[in-house]
This record gives structure tokens, sequence and C-alpha cells, in this order.
């Protein structure tokens, strides 16, 4: 396995569960130092209270595993704490850190070539998220402009953007959250490619099925995923009913180039800016994948199985945390998944 994310850490909770034996029948590595996935990375400001949910793993809930006194914890602190209560509780075999840097095809076999030596293996589960692959649109006269440019891991608070214009791109919701701590303290306009749409009411499972429909459509398809927001929307919150009042909510459509002091939009009008910060999202991390050619011609990857975790071109390669399983409670599903297919394509049940 590669990852010790979410979605890492359920596969292998379920492939112990079917009885494959930890370090011999299955291994994680994972790049990071500690444990924790992506959130350990995340900015500061960033609690329990303003996160879209933590999902427990299976058998452990988190409230057994994390004492909290507070919504208010630091996500990045909180998190990781039950992510390494949850390695101890179960005895995972992860060894960190380690940088895969390429798997490549061996007839029956793969061979995992990474920083630390070379594994051998029959099957991998692919857990890496996104976080390592920050994505920043390519626009004309980036490479001019004088200011700062950053993305949304690079954020860590709004106290550094006192005293200067920011322009926040992006319409999802980690624009919004950010968009909201750092008008709290200086200037900011946003821009976004499309126009936001805003979902009232509540997201019940039922809308949450039909989004993730949405997504697991494409990449059995073998086109790219889907953003989340793009099938979602953002939810009607009180922080955004107060953005809204403050008038921090006044979107701009997207510009269409960068100048040396700032952005200008096709029709010539400009914006001085000191800051442009690219709340623009990730890309899957799948680079180390790439000898085997496992894309289509569009871009994505197409997949199979019962929750689309299972990649057509090879069946001993699956991907969790892509597509539909890109959340949470997904992650969970999806390395139950896995974990029972994988081990029926190798024969191992």
């Amino acid at each position: 396995m590669i990852g010790a994310g979410q979605a890492g850490l359920s596969a292998a909770y379920h492939l112990r569960a079917r009885g494959i034996a930890a370090g011999r029948g299955y291994l994680v590595l994972d790049s990071a130092d500690a444990p924790g996935g992506a959130w350990q990375f995340r900015w500061p400001s960033l609690t329990l209270s303003t996160v879209n949910r933590i999902h427990d793993l299976p058998g452990l809930p988190f409230s057994e595993a994390v004492e909290l006194t507070s919504r208010e914890v630091t996500a990045r602190i909180a998190v990781p704490a039950y992510f390494a209560a949850y390695e101890r509780l179960f005895e995972i075999p992860v060894l960190r850190p380690v940088l895969v840097q390429s798997v490549a095809n061996r007839g029956e076999r793969l061979r995992v070539q990474t920083d630390r030596g070379t594994f051998s293996a029959r099957g991998i589960i692919n857990a890496t998220g996104t976080w390592k692959t920050p994505f920043i649109p390519v626009y004309p006269g980036a490479q001019l402009f004088r200011g700062r440019q950053l993305h949304t891991s690079d954020y860590q608070g709004p106290d550094q953007f006192r005293g200067k214009h920011v322009v926040v791109v992006g319409g999802g919701i980690s624009a919004i959250q950010l968009l909201d701590e750092i008008s709290g303290v200086t200037t900011t306009l946003w821009v976004t490619r499309r126009e936001p749409q805003f979902r009232a009411g509540p997201f019940d499972g039922e809308a949450g099925r039909a989004a993730v429909a949405l997504v697991e459509q494409r990449v059995r398809a073998g086109l790219p995923p889907l953003s989340v927001v793009s099938v979602t929307g953002l939810p009607e919150t009180p922080a955004i009913a107060a953005m809204r009042a403050r008038g921090v909510l006044q979107r701009l459509p997207m510009f269409s180039e960068i100048t040396e002091d700032g952005v200008r939009w096709s029709d010539g009008a400009e914006q001085k800016a000191d800051v442009i910060l690219w709340c623009t999202g990730f890309r899957s991390s799948l680079d180390h994948l790439a000898p085997l050619a496992l894309r289509e011609e569009g871009g994505g990857i197409r997949m199979d199985g019962r929750l689309a975790t299972q990649v057509l071109r090879d069946p001993r390669i699956h991907l969790v945390g892509y597509g539909p399983s890109a959340s949470t409670i997904g992650a969970n599903r999806a390395g139950a998944a896995a974990a029972a297919e994988l081990i029926a394509t190798l024969g191992l049940g």
C-alpha cells in the first residue's frame, strides 16, 4: 500500500480484518515523517468546527481516540493524533518516511522503487491523495508579477497579508474559508472561473449519493474526476451569510492575464494587487504510477469494481481517495471495497 491517510488506513484495516498478515502480507509506505496524512500540513486556523467533517475510521471512533474539550481544536493536531492512535491500536505496519518514486510492471509482480530501496508486490492499493500536487493554472504574465503568488497548500494564516491587497482565486470551500479570514485583516478581491453555486438547505444522503454518482460516472468512463464543489455546490452557512453582509462575496469573473502590478481582464480593466492566492485545488498524486500507463487519452484513468476503485487496465492496482472516494466517508467505503476486490483478484481469499 502507498499512503497512510484516511483511505490508506481504512484499506489497511480491512486487509487485516480479512486475514492478510501485517508486514509479510502487506506493508504501508508513507512519505510523511509522522502519522496524519495531509491533515498535518493544513493551515493553523483550520479547526474541527470549520472542516467539512471528520469521519470515523472503521473500528475506532474519533471520540474514543482523542479527548476534545472544544470543537475549536486545531485540525492539524487533532486528526494526526487520531491517526497515530489508530495505527498503534491495529498495529498497522507503516514504514516512513518513504518516497515512492515509481511503480513498474514486472510480469506477475510489480516493482516499487523508493528512496529507501526496491519493493516487490503482487498488488497495490494506492492512497496518495492530492495534497502533494497543488494545481495552479497557467495565465499569461504570471512570471512578470512583482508581488507574491501562493497556493492554498502554502497558506499559514491571514496575518502575513495585513496591509496588502489580496486577489483570491477559486470557487471551492477552501477559497471561501481563506477569503473570510483574509478579508478580516485587509482588502480582498474574489475571482472565479465559473459563477459560484450556493446550495440552500441540508446536504442529505440523497444529495450526497447523487453527487458521488456523477463523479463515479466520469471515472468509469476514463475521464478526469470533477472537483467536489462542481457537483455539490457551496453550502449556505452563517459564515457565508456574514461574508455576504460584509460585501466580501462580490465575485468577479476570471481575469485574462497577470501584469507586473496585478491582474487584467479581457475588456482592459485592471486591478492592482500585492498577492495572488490560488485556491484552485489539487490533482491526484499519481506520477509514480506513470510507468504503468494507466491513463486514457482524455487524461483520466478508467475505473472498475463495486465502488470504482479498481483500475480497468490493471486490476492489481486500486486507487482509493480518487474520484468518488475522494472524501473522508468515501475513503472508508472505498478502503473496504478495494481490500476485498484485491484479495479476490490475487486469489488470497
